[in-house]
């Protein structure tokens, strides 16, 4: 039926009438539940009850559009609209691509500094004076880990380029241009 029966993956059911049936709980859920899931790092698919196809990239995005319309939204207007407009464009596999190691190294990011402040602050709440002491410690570490950050975005956006050039000269490559002599006019 689909990858998630072969790979272990938690099997959620979506029926026509739109409610979600987790086959591992052998209940009903709601989104909400299938946010916690996430939250909580489990593998889950989400499928048609009816024909099998794979749900999972639309139920997620009904939760993107859950969290962006309650609260402070991540997505500025202008950040959509600059998504919506690499949809179709030639760049479009490579700018998802993008985004997603750019999200990758951005975590990574974060994850080192929740390590490194762990002894810090020995499950106290950071108070102003604290989190003042903190940065002075970890500032340079910061900057080095920002530094790192932008060169990986960077290389990232050159490697996109050169694989666009790539592609461009491999399918203009096929066609049998005559080249011209600029001598001759």
């Amino acid at each position: 039926m689909t990858s998630a029966k072969n790979s272990g993956e938690r099997l959620i059911k979506k029926y026509p009438n739109r409610r979600l049936y987790d086959t591992q709980t052998s209940s009903y859920i709601t989104l909400t539940d299938v946010k916690q899931l996430v939250l909580d790092n489990e593998e889950f698919a989400v499928v048609d009850a009816k024909n099998g196809d794979d749900l999972t990239r639309s139920i997620l995005l009904q939760i993107i559009l859950e969290e962006e319309s309650h609260g402070a939204p991540m997505f500025s207007s202008a950040a959509l609209s600059q998504i919506i407009r690499y949809y179709g464009h030639a760049m479009q596999g490579m700018m998802g691509s993008y985004l997603e190691k750019n999200i990758q190294a951005f975590i990574d990011i974060q994850n080192k500094l929740t390590e490194n402040s762990k002894g810090f602050y020995e499950g106290k709440p950071f108070s102003p004076e604290m989190w003042a002491q903190f940065m002075n410690v970890q500032g340079p570490m910061m900057q080095g880990m920002m530094s790192n950050y932008i060169e990986q975005s960077k290389s990232l956006f050159v490697q996109m380029q050169e694989q666009m050039q790539s592609q461009t000269k491999n399918m203009f490559g096929t066609f049998p241009f005559v080249p011209t002599d600029p001598t001759k006019k």
